[in-house]
């Protein structure tokens, strides 16, 4: 957790935003990162993400089991949903959602939006040409030599 928050306040004079994340396996880090959103001009550039696409590159795989990661804050719904799909088995984080909202980074109106129907949300959304698109995953289901994940 110390090299995690310690690339939290390094990666400020980076240009990045004030969030590091480590990934370690058997005992060693496999991968950290902080935040480049603002570095990168790419929003999905936090600092777990960045930190799981090192890792997943450097172990050559997308399952990253029997991995943790060490957040200096609370990740935020887009990086907790990319350690689930990671399947890293342990998420330990410092700062919390609070902590985050307290400095201007507030998570709260995503978590607020998620519990809307998509038909309430501020983004505007429709759904259609569902039963056109389901025709991939009848394929997806039937493919003999798919890699699932």
């Amino acid at each position: 957790m110390k090299k995690a928050i310690e690339l939290s306040i390094k990666n400020m004079d980076n240009g990045g935003g004030p969030f590091g994340a480590v990934i370690v396996k058997n005992g060693k880090i496999i991968a950290e990162s902080g935040n480049s959103v603002t570095i990168d001009n790419d929003p999905t550039a936090h600092a777990e993400v960045n930190a799981i696409r090192v890792a997943s590159k450097k172990l050559d795989t997308f399952d990253l089991s029997g991995c943790d990661i060490y957040a200096s804050c609370e990740p935020c719904p887009m990086c907790l949903g990319a350690i689930y799909w990671a399947k890293i088995d342990n998420l330990f984080f410092a700062n919390n959602q609070n902590d985050a909202d307290n400095i201007g980074f507030s998570d709260k109106f995503i978590y607020d939006e998620i519990e809307k129907d998509y038909t309430q949300r501020t983004l505007k959304t429709k759904n259609f040409m569902r039963e056109d698109a389901l025709t991939a995953f009848d394929i997806w289901r039937n493919k003999q030599d798919k890699t699932e994940y």
